[in-house]
C-alpha cells in the first residue's frame, strides 16, 4: 500500500503558534487588558508555562525514541500511543496552548488567553484534523482504536 501524501504542505501549527503571540503582544500593547494580580499570576503563569513546555518536550522525545516525524507538514512515520500520548492525542499542540495561558499570566495579558483559544481553534482546523485523516489512512483500525480510547486534547481523569 502507498504511503498517503503528508497532512498538510505548510507547517501550520508553528506559523499560528507565531502568529498568537505577535497578535497577543500587539493587541496587550494597543488595547491592554489585565490578566490578574502578580500574587496570583505569577504563580498561575509559571505553573502553566512550565508544564507546557514540559509537556512539549517530553511528547517530542518521546517521538524521536519511537522514530516517529515531528514536523506537521511530513508524513507519519509510527503511532505513538505511550504517555504523554495515552492522555491526549496532541500533546504538543495542548503543550503550546498552556504556554500561551501561561504568558497570560505572567505577562498579566488576558490577550493571551485569547490566544491560546484562538490557537486550539486553528490548530484543530488546519492541522489535528488533517493528521487524523492521514493517520488513519496510515494506520487503520489501529488508529480508530487509539482515537476511540484517547481524545483529540485531553483525556479525563475518572472516565
Amino acid at each position: 500500500m502507498p504511503t498517503p501524501p503528508p497532512p498538510n504542505k505548510i507547517p501550520w501549527p508553528p506559523l499560528i503558534l507565531v502568529a498568537s503571540i505577535l497578535g497577543a503582544v500587539a493587541l496587550g500593547w494597543f488595547f491592554p487588558i489585565a490578566a490578574s494580580t502578580p500574587e496570583v499570576g505569577l504563580p498561575l503563569g509559571v505553573l502553566c508555562f512550565a508544564l507546557g513546555v514540559g509537556l512539549d518536550f517530553f511528547a517530542m522525545r518521546i517521538m524521536r525514541r519511537r522514530n516517529a516525524n515531528i514536523l506537521p507538514n511530513r508524513a507519519a512515520t509510527a503511532l505513538v500511543t505511550e504517555f504523554p500520548f495515552s492522555i491526549s492525542r496532541n500533546p504538543i499542540y495542548l503543550g503550546n496552548t498552556l504556554m500561551l495561558m501561561g504568558a497570560g499570566f505572567l505577562f498579566a495579558n488576558s490577550w493571551f488567553f485569547f490566544a491560546a483559544a484562538f490557537s486550539a481553534l486553528a490548530v484543530t482546523e488546519l492541522a489535528i484534523k488533517r493528521e487524523e485523516a492521514h493517520l488513519e489512512a496510515m494506520f487503520g483500525a489501529r488508529w480508530r482504536r487509539y482515537a476511540e480510547d484517547v481524545p483529540r486534547w485531553l483525556k479525563a481523569p475518572f472516565r
